[in-house]
């Protein structure tokens, strides 16, 4: 089936009005274009690195909203046409063109799924629960994972240095905490490693049923990976909940700016001589990660590695 989608181009100033009479009239849900750059408590939590550059803005946006049912596209449009005039009386709608064109009814949730296939990370495959085995896979440690509405299928070069750490440090009966754990690739991975418990935060609910179907999918019992909905960095609650001194090892694949501010809390948390495996930085933000570690006076850099344009530290807490 194919979406007919209407787009008007009006102003960035009535955006907020026409969005209102959109859904006055009964439309869900629209979608808006415009090149006002994001101020710094938009961007805050939005753990990006480096924001696109946009073109300059000029006060013109577009707002877009989709029919399925046609029937009611003669009765929609008069009410929009009907609903701008009279909004005209006191904004400038600028251009006030309504441009028609069709959209494939698709798939968006599952979409993704043909470009996820079964890889290695070394001597550990990961693969969708979709996917068979390869056969010359069938010798290694293997981890199914389906991301869903989380991050993290292990593809990116991220989570690949994460994995490759906890290969290298982490020992059997370690606990672990998971920081921004998202799909819960890292603490499944560590489990599978011989870790003894897991903890994970995030903040993104959907975080918590992405690790619950992972576990399941690996014939893990959920009792030994705890996933909880929050910010360790400034949550008293989910700090307490973490426990102090008690992991051996804690991963971190968020961005620079997260992991710097993570510094003064993750000690806390790790006991002496524990590790902390940070990944999700861009080269360019190396140094400043770096500096930041050695700041916190309780953390000794033991590896610097990087693949493609990213960077991972592993730190032990003296």
């Amino acid at each position: 089936m194919k979406w007919k989608k209407f787009t008007l181009t009006t102003t960035t100033e009535a955006v907020d009005l026409v969005s209102s009479l959109f859904d006055e009239i009964g439309i869900q849900g629209i979608e808006i274009e415009d090149n006002i750059p994001l101020t710094e408590s938009e961007t805050k939590g939005m753990f990006i690195d480096i924001l696109p550059e946009l073109p300059p803005d000029e006060g013109i946006a577009k707002v877009s909203f989709y029919l399925e049912d046609l029937s009611e596209e003669e009765r929609i449009l008069k009410e929009v046409w009907e609903g701008l005039e009279e909004l005209s009386s006191f904004v400038d709608l600028g251009p006030k063109s309504l441009e028609t064109s069709e959209t494939e009814d698709k798939d968006w949730i599952n979409n993704w799924k043909q470009y996820f296939k079964p890889f290695t990370v070394d001597d550990i495959l990961i693969k969708p629960t979709w996917e068979e085995i390869p056969e010359k896979d069938t010798d290694k440690l293997m981890i199914q994972i389906d991301p869903g509405t989380a991050f993290g299928t292990g593809q990116h070069e991220t989570t690949q240095l994460c994995i490759r750490q906890l290969r290298k440090y982490l020992t059997k009966g370690d606990r672990v905490l998971d920081v921004g754990t998202g799909s819960g690739i890292l603490g499944i991975t560590a489990l599978k490693l011989g870790a003894e418990r897991v903890f994970g935060t995030d903040l993104d609910e959907n975080a918590i049923t992405a690790v619950g179907e992972n576990l399941e999918a690996n014939q893990i019992d959920s009792r030994y990976f705890q996933v909880v909905k929050g910010n360790i960095i400034d949550e008293k609650e989910i700090q307490d909940q973490a426990g102090y001194e008690c992991y051996d090892v804690v991963t971190a694949n968020i961005l620079a700016d997260v992991i710097i501010m993570l510094q003064k809390q993750i000690p806390a948390h790790l006991k002496k001589g524990g590790i902390f495996i940070m990944s999700g930085i861009l080269n360019i933000k190396e140094d400043a990660v770096k500096e930041a570690v050695l700041a916190s006076g309780k953390l000794e850099i033991l590896e610097t590695a990087h693949q493609g344009e990213w960077v991972s530290f592993t730190a032990r807490k003296s």
